[in-house]
């Protein structure tokens, strides 16, 4: 396969106690960090609830990313269907590509949160058929196909068409996969790509092979073609040059997450709190069957090629943004991942090794070069003279084919 993408996902998780205007700034400081550092995508969530997740509209968020960003793609993780009429989010899509000079990525799904839809009067039993329903007519929409009606129990349109469409020809279209085959055979069945948010648990993470397989049976049932390469897989990390410098780093903010909001606020079934911090990390990074990387770059490396392996192959990882370490901890745990683990992961420095290697191995074919050096000293009366004092000093920096001028001074 090409070489991996990599980006993050800012659902967000925010701890309640920032001033809400100062952390929209700053996440948007985040994302302009991760354009400098070469990340291909960003994504963020629409919720409306639960005091942690505080970003209501992506297409808004993602606006104002793309005045402070340069090629990152930026894409909405998710906007929530059934809580939208369908032309009006294609209108908003389309919008939104033109606003970031071409770099959209419409990533849709049934809305996360239970207390979103309650809010609204909607009941969670239909919200993957809207979901799937909404999918198609927005497909339409965005191809710019002839002007159609459609007539729904949730919405209507007549002689619907975009007067525009989006600068992308064919703009990148993602669906949500929890550990539910929905996602998958809905990707599949519209022949998008997946953004699999899973995978961040440990069943989710060996639910994958299977999970591809539904996304695989679907297309072929509706004469679609699902590629891998747009197949996104969403991982935990928290990143340090040592074990012990993450895991102090992270640990608080680990714990505070975990036991406050997805035990505490989300009440997850079979979910328990943490005892401590350290226990949080040993749980979530260390024990058997783990999904995080608490760690450093090797360690991220490292579980990155078990998921590839495991999974037969994907198109992009992407990080969950998280507020377990404090602000400078966190943007140096992504500076470290785009300097050593991407390249890595990616054998960007594979010709640099065998350069190295082969140089070593080949010292006896550089003697002439040596041979000329001393050719130029010899033929010169004074610098022959001035070798044969001797010298015993070095430079700090040689060069490269320098030869052992204190074993000529003496011959």
């Amino acid at each position: 396969m090409s070489r991996l993408k990599f980006g993050a996902f800012l659902a967000p998780h925010h701890p309640i106690g920032e001033n809400p205007t100062l952390q929209f700034r700053s996440d948007l400081d985040f994302v302009a960090h991760l354009d400098r550092l070469g990340y291909d995508e960003f994504w963020c969530g629409e919720h409306h609830s639960t005091g942690w997740e505080v970003i209501a509209s992506p297409e808004m968020f993602l606006a104002a990313a793309g005045e402070k960003t340069a090629r990152i793609k930026l894409g909405t993780g998710v906007v929530s269907l059934p809580y939208h009429h369908p032309f009006l989010v294609a209108q908003g899509m389309v919008q939104l590509d033109h606003m970031t000079n071409g770099r959209a990525i419409f990533g849709s799904g049934p809305g996360a949160l239970a207390s979103d839809a309650y809010t609204m009067g909607m009941d969670p039993m239909t919200l993957r058929d809207r979901q799937d329903e909404a999918i198609g007519v927005i497909r339409k929409l965005l191809r710019g196909e002839e002007r159609f009606d459609h007539d729904s129990e949730w919405f209507t349109l007549r002689e619907a068409k975009l007067q525009l469409l989006p600068l992308q020809e064919d703009l990148p279209f993602a669906v949500a996969s929890m550990i539910s085959p929905s996602g998958m055979t809905l990707a599949g069945k519209h022949g998008t790509g997946v953004l699999s948010i899973g995978s961040m648990s440990e069943e989710g993470l060996q639910a994958l092979p299977t999970q591809w397989s539904f996304a695989e049976d679907a297309a072929k049932e509706h004469g679609n073609i699902v590629d891998r390469k747009n197949w996104r897989i969403v991982m935990f990390w928290h990143i340090a040059e040592t074990r012990e410098q993450a895991r102090a780093e992270a640990k608080d903010g680990l714990l505070r997450w975990h036991n406050e909001y997805t035990v505490g606020t989300l009440m997850r079934p079979g979910v328990e709190a943490f005892k401590n911090p350290d226990h949080a990390v040993d749980e979530f990074a260390y024990a058997d069957g783990a999904s995080a990387v608490i760690g450093t770059p090797d360690d991220l490396v490292a579980k990155i090629r078990e998921i590839s392996q495991l999974t037969g192959g994907f198109g992009t990882v992407i990080g969950f943004v998280h507020d377990w370490a404090n602000r400078e901890n966190t943007n140096r745990s992504w500076d470290l991942v785009a300097r050593y683990v991407i390249p890595e992961v990616n054998g960007m420095l594979d010709g640099y090794r065998e350069s190295r290697q082969f140089v070593v191995e080949n010292r006896g074919s550089f003697d002439r070069a040596r041979e000329a050096i001393m050719d130029k000293i010899m033929s010169n009366d004074k610098a022959a003279a001035a070798l044969k004092l001797g010298t015993t000093s070095r430079p700090a920096m040689a060069p490269h084919s320098s030869p052992d001028l204190d074993k000529e001074a003496g011959d």
